[in-house]
């Protein structure tokens, strides 16, 4: 594990272990009977609640079929054309760019595992490009990094937590990857107005539609690698098992890679993929079973429910002090490690406060993954923004807080899925439908809270506004949204008047200049 995933998970098994043997001497609710290493280690090796648990066992089905679906796409040169579709699309408009980054790092990170990854792979691209166009270096290193992060929480895959998550709650698949797919929508929705709002503040504009891909062209190129991605969606919706669904999704990969060329997948490269896949999926496999450690230790000393008691104990029972408290032990937890393995453990340790506070397990799991995930981008261990500083030349402390600046909205949105989970597809189809329009424009209205800009510069107290509104659109409810409503149009309507002003001192002053002596 050492090897393949770095230290930070291997000294957190290393501790459980040490736990689960010193129990008696560990202070306050922490401490248990102690357990010998006769007892220890043939638990971890023997139960189904140890190293060979639930996430070992999807790593090596689930989890690796779908990792050699991502290396075969990238062997067709799918992120290559991602990427020119994404700058084909957007570049050209305001602040072009940042948006080329956004939709880039969401499809790559539809069959990505690894935030930083993604970051290397788009941001070599996309953070040039942004820099070019005037947006500041650790501005820059900060949207690539919160975009490439979001992909982990982005459907299909979502850095295979998605096939775990299913095994715990014992749910079909396709069940977590739509209720992933609203928060991570309106996670993307709310980069693209921050970009675009922070564009707009800076006056910046697109890259010439001559220095950018034809969209037709691009299309014509590289249509036939959307095919497996649907396909895939498609089987998935239809009823069948993950690994069929991908199965077949791999087969009409190498088939449709004969389309063209250029994106064929022959002797050579079909080994590079299997290798590839393998090497990827050993990572996968070392963190699982790491984290299956942690899961045998938690499980075997009861220190799950002893921390889930904790947090109900400190939020007194109180589920608005009980969700920031998971959130800080959900960023702590999952500081440096694989996403797998942040899921793993904090479905084990943070998960059950919530079900004990009655928030849907659904929402409640969804809860700590978000959390765990955001931990890329926040300081001090913000891995994913501390690869996108150095690609762009930033501070990589800056860029650290910039990152969770411009990926705020990852923190609020949970917060409201747990208090009304229609945000996770729990309620009837009027109110998904309510929710997910009032939260998408309560994500724009924090962007611009954020960013300080719709049309024109706002004022402080507008600012403040936006922001309380945001909060309001985002919760669901009626009475908040109409509340939320009321206030942005308000906003609104300033920035109307203040836009008619500067027109009109603008005209005044031509007026002026143009006058005879």
């Amino acid at each position: 594990a050492r090897r393949t995933i770095g230290l930070a998970l291997p000294i957190v098994a290393v501790a459980a272990l040490l736990y689960a043997y010193f129990g008696p001497y560990m202070p306050g609710l922490l401490a248990h009977k102690g357990y010998s290493i006769r007892r220890i280690f043939p638990y971890q090796f023997l139960t189904t609640e140890g190293i060979y648990g639930v996430p070992l066992g999807v790593s090596s089905t689930f989890v690796y079929l779908f990792i050699l679906f991502g290396t075969f796409l990238d062997k067709t040169g799918a992120g290559k054309f991602f990427i020119d579709l994404a700058f084909a699309m957007t570049g050209s408009s305001q602040g072009g760019p940042a948006k080329s980054a956004i939709v880039s790092s969401s499809l790559l990170g539809t069959v990505s595992g690894s935030s930083v990854a993604n970051v290397v792979t788009t941001g070599t691209f996309t953070i040039p490009l942004m820099k070019r166009v005037g947006y500041e270096p650790h501005f820059a290193g900060a949207v690539e990094a919160a975009s490439s992060t979001g992909g982990q929480i982005m459907p299909p895959v979502m850095g295979a937590a998605a096939f775990i998550m299913a095994e715990v709650l014992g749910v079909p698949y396709i069940s977590v990857a739509a209720a992933a797919a609203i928060p991570a929508v309106l996670y993307y929705i709310s980069l693209f107005a921050q970009v675009h709002f922070r564009a707009g503040r800076l006056g910046l504009r697109g890259i010439p539609r001559s220095e950018l891909p034809n969209l037709r062209e691009t299309l014509g190129q590289g249509w036939h690698l959307l095919i497996p991605l649907v396909v895939l969606v498609v089987i998935l919706v239809l009823g069948y098992s993950p690994m069929k669904a991908v199965f077949w999704t791999i087969i009409l990969t190498a088939v449709l890679s004969f389309v063209k060329p250029e994106t064929r997948i022959t002797g050579p490269k079909l080994l590079e993929a299997l290798e590839e896949g393998a090497r990827s999926a050993v990572e996968v496999a070392a963190a699982c079973a790491c984290a299956g450690i942690v899961v045998g230790v938690v499980t075997m000393t009861g220190l799950g429910l002893k921390l889930a008691g904790l947090i109900v104990t400190w939020s007194r029972g109180q589920l608005f002090l009980a969700l920031p408290l998971t959130m800080f032990a959900s960023i702590l937890l999952g500081m440096a490690l694989p996403t797998t393995a942040k899921y793993v453990v904090l479905s084990t340790l943070a998960a059950p406060a919530l079900v004990r506070l009655d928030v849907p397990a659904m929402a409640a799991h969804m809860f700590i993954l978000y959390f765990g995930v955001v931990a890329d981008i926040t300081p001090p261990v913000a891995l994913a923004s501390y690869a996108g500083a150095g690609i762009a030349g930033a501070n990589a402390m800056k860029t650290g807080w910039t990152a969770l600046q411009v990926g705020l909205a990852a923190f609020i949105v949970p917060f409201m899925f747990a208090y009304s989970p229609s945000l996770v597809l729990i309620g009837s189809g009027g109110e998904i439908i309510l929710a997910f329009i009032t939260a998408s424009l309560g994500v724009i209205t924090l962007a611009a809270a954020i960013q300080g800009w719709i049309q024109t510069m706002l004022p402080v107290w507008s600012r403040c506004i936006c922001f309380a509104c945001a909060l309001l659109l985002i919760k669901p409810g009626v009475t908040t949204d109409i509340v939320g409503a009321v206030g942005l149009a308000m906003v609104i309507l300033q920035q109307v008047a203040a836009v008619k002003s500067i027109k009109s001192q603008e005209a005044m002053l031509a007026g002026t200049k143009t006058e005879p002596r």
